[in-house]
Formats: structure tokens, sequence, C-alpha cells
């Protein structure tokens, strides 16, 4: 028995389908989300790589001295 929403037994759809609905509702396409994909992941490659530079460049603490937090005086 179908129900109101059109929704009912015989009536299921692939959740491919409903994925697809709900891109199409925000407005995104198949093209536009995967530009989208590609720019968030050259992002992350950008990012990764400029870390990669920071640890490269900035040379660490002298072994055996340990970071210390300071204490700081409020008035």
């Amino acid at each position: 028995m179908a129900r109101a929403d059109g929704t009912g037994a015989g009536t299921r759809k692939k959740a491919c389908c409903l994925v697809s609905e709900v891109l199409e509702e925000a407005g995104l396409d198949r093209a536009k989300a995967r530009a989208l994909r590609r720019q968030v992941l050259e992002g992350m490659i950008l990012l990764c790589r400029w870390q990669l530079e920071r640890m490269d460049d900035a040379p660490g603490p002298p072994r055996g001295q340990s970071r210390k937090a300071r204490r700081v005086k409020l008035d």
C-alpha cells in the first residue's frame, strides 16, 4: 500500500538516486560536486606541502633542552 508521500512497497528508491536528489536540491550537479572535491583535495595537498617546507626550514630545539611554560605575572 502506498503512502501519501509517494513512498510505498513498490516505489523504493536506490541510495544513489536519493543522493542525487539531495545534491540536486542543494544546487549541486555532478560536475560541480567533482570540481569542488578537486578544489578541496588540491587545498589539502598545498597545506601538506607548506607544512613539510616549514618542518625542513625550522630547526628544532637542541637536544636535552625541553620547552617549558613561562610564568607570567598579572597585575
